[in-house]
């Protein structure tokens, strides 16, 4: 049950990673949508965040947020 929301999480938040326009931006939203999907797991919420930030800061260079 828990990847489920994982995975749906994920998915509902790659459209909206087009709409913004700098690293910084995303990676703010990247972290955010972290540390939301690391409480929501009970795990550790800074970890969630600072890897949701990392995904948000790279997901343009790896093409993935054109």
């Amino acid at each position: 049950m828990q990847i489920r929301l994982v995975i749906l999480a994920a998915a509902l938040a790659t459209p909206l990673s087009g709409c913004l326009r700098t690293d910084t931006e995303r990676a703010v939203a990247g972290a955010a949508a972290g540390a939301v999907v690391a409480d929501v797991l009970d795990t550790n919420v800074v970890a969630g965040a600072a890897i949701g930030a990392g995904a948000g800061a790279l997901c343009d260079d790896a093409g993935l947020c054109n």
